[in-house]
């Protein structure tokens, strides 16, 4: 059984992938958001909802018990999440981390200047690397609700490729980091339509 613990878990991108772990019979997922009364438990047997705020470490650290792996879909103070995130993950020796960024956060998407809208998903995704997890950060285009499953990656360093990417590609993609705990890891990924 892979457990999951779904930070941000009424976030667009983590609703759209909740279902996709639940078509997985060997997965159990643990929602974590600000006000759980905003979502509905799609699995009692294999969804426990905890209500809680991610700088909140105590909180987090005891949703963090039992877990094989975080993936985070956060916004806001990114930065500060992400710190707290790496420091529960170490106190309760969690390695694996699936973290949610932007596209352009190194200036990598051709004909577009960094702006500073950046700033939080750039900073988040530096705490991170910095750290000892074992982590894929994905840099997603922005999403399209088309049904197809169809992505390509490219690695930190590398131009990043075409501009959109369907929700579904996303979640095909996070389940498979997700329930491959070795694919990936220590890598930034730009995702974007193939």
């Amino acid at each position: 059984m892979t457990r999951i613990l779904v930070l941000g878990a009424n976030g667009q991108l983590a609703r759209n992938t909740i279902p996709f772990f639940l078509r997985q019979d060997d997965v159990q997922l643990t929602l974590y958001l600000r006000r759980a009364q905003r979502l509905a438990n799609p699995d009692p047997a294999r969804v426990r909802i905890v209500e809680g705020d991610v700088l909140d470490r105590t909180k987090l650290e005891a949703a963090m018990q039992g877990q094989d792996v975080v993936y985070a879909n956060l916004a806001g103070a990114m930065a500060q999440q992400a710190r707290v995130i790496v420091d529960a993950m170490q106190a309760t020796g969690l390695k694996r981390l699936i973290f949610i960024s932007s596209m352009g956060i190194y200036g990598e998407v051709p004909g577009e200047t960094y702006r500073s809208v950046l700033d939080p998903y750039r900073d988040s995704a530096a705490v991170i690397e910095a750290s000892d997890l074992d982590y894929t950060i994905l840099r997603p285009g922005w999403f399209t609700h088309d049904q197809a499953i169809r992505y390509q990656l490219t690695q930190k360093g590398e131009a990043f490729r075409g501009h959109d990417v369907s929700l579904n590609s996303l979640s095909d993609l996070i389940v498979k980091l997700a329930r491959s705990p070795q694919l990936e890891v220590r890598r930034s990924l730009g995702v974007s339509e193939a």
